[in-house]
Parts: structure tokens; C-alpha cells; sequence
């Protein structure tokens, strides 16, 4: 199985993509995930840039968007809002074919940003009817570095939040290709829980 993060910061140290990165380390032995951060490599979207005029930095990554098996967002909140970064990719996937029924799950990496998330998940749900919008994690990682954050990864209590959104994003996504699995929204519970308890300490 392959996974597909992107991070809606292009910049070097962003705490939303060294999550992402950190996910590396907690994904079942049988999944693959990616990491794409270079969002301000796209250019912006137009429709008069579609069909066979599409820009082939924009070709790359649908691609990317195509192979994968499901789709990890972990964003950064501008000014009260989507990045324009994050926002223009998404444009780019409207009127396509590679989001449509792609599990999506969102991740965060602070303990802000509710209007952004508000909104993420609108526009979410309208580019996949397969947004699964109850599975959510967030880990509060303002104003650390990568380094900081790989080690306070690497504490049990977070690395058994992250392990359990991963294997639940998992069982859904086997789920929507239509294999057996248990119950997700049981496992979901126990994520929601969790992150509740870190956010708190």
C-alpha cells in the first residue's frame, strides 16, 4: 500500500512536514509512505492551463496523487486560511480525476488553527467523497525544531497516537477497496481519546 503526505508548508523547517516525516517510522510493515513539501513548485492554477496545456511540474505530482493509495494533509493555518500553496494544488485536482474517492485523512501539527481546519475540510469533502473527516491527529509542535521533534516522537505516548492513526487510516482505505477489517470507528474512538489526553498534558 502506498501513502501519499503532503504538507501544505514549503518551508525548510516546518513542524507539519517533519511530522509527516516522522510518520515514516510508524507505518505497518506492509505500507509505503511519501513525502511531498514543494508545493511552491506548482504553478498557480488557471483553467486555461488544463487538458493538454497542463504544466508538467503539475502532471508530477497528480501522478503522485494517482499511485497512491490514500492521502495524509498536514497544514499550516495563514492568516485565519489555507495556505495559497495548499489551496492551489487542491485547485489543480477540482476538475480531474485522481482525488475523486481517494481516502483522505487530515493531521496537525499545533494546537491552533481551528477556522483553517474548518475550512480544509469543506473544501476537502467537495474534491473526495472518500474524506474521512472523524479520523484526525494532532500533535502540538509549534516552535520546535526537527531535531526536537523527532525526539519528542519518539516518546511512547506519542508514537502510540501517531501508530493508531496510521492503522486506522490503513483499515479504511482496505475498507473502501472493499476487504474484510474491523470496525473503524471503534479504533477511531480510542485515536480521538488519545489525542485528547496529549493535547491536555
Amino acid at each position: 500500500m502506498k501513502l501519499l503526505a503532503i504538507s501544505g508548508s514549503s518551508r525548510r523547517n516546518s513542524t507539519n512536514t517533519a511530522l509527516l516525516m516522522a510518520m515514516k517510522g510508524f507505518v505497518p510493515a506492509d505500507v509505503k509512505l511519501s513525502v511531498f513539501h514543494r508545493l511552491d513548485t506548482l504553478p498557480v492554477f488557471s483553467p486555461d492551463s488544463e487538458g493538454n496545456k497542463t504544466p508538467p511540474q503539475v502532471i508530477e505530482f497528480l501522478e503522485l496523487v494517482s499511485a497512491s493509495d490514500g492521502i495524509i494533509i498536514s497544514s499550516p493555518e495563514y492568516a485565519r486560511a489555507i495556505p495559497g500553496g495548499l489551496k492551489n494544488a487542491i485547485d489543480w485536482m477540482v476538475s480531474r480525476f485522481e482525488a475523486v474517492g481517494k481516502p483522505i485523512a487530515l493531521a496537525h501539527a499545533s494546537h491552533r488553527g481551528e477556522e483553517m481546519l474548518a475550512s480544509l475540510r469543506l473544501v476537502l469533502s467537495t474534491v473526495s467523497d472518500g474524506f474521512l473527516e472523524p479520523l484526525f491527529l494532532r500533535v502540538p509542535l509549534i516552535g520546535k525544531s526537527p531535531e526536537e521533534i523527532a525526539d519528542m516522537l519518539s516518546l511512547r505516548g506519542y508514537g502510540s497516537q501517531i501508530s493508531a492513526f496510521l492503522s486506522n487510516f490503513v483499515e479504511a482505505i482496505r475498507l473502501n477497496h472493499g476487504e474484510q477489517a474491523g470496525s473503524l470507528d471503534s479504533d477511531a474512538e480510542g485515536v480521538f481519546a488519545t489525542t485528547k489526553v496529549l493535547n491536555e498534558s
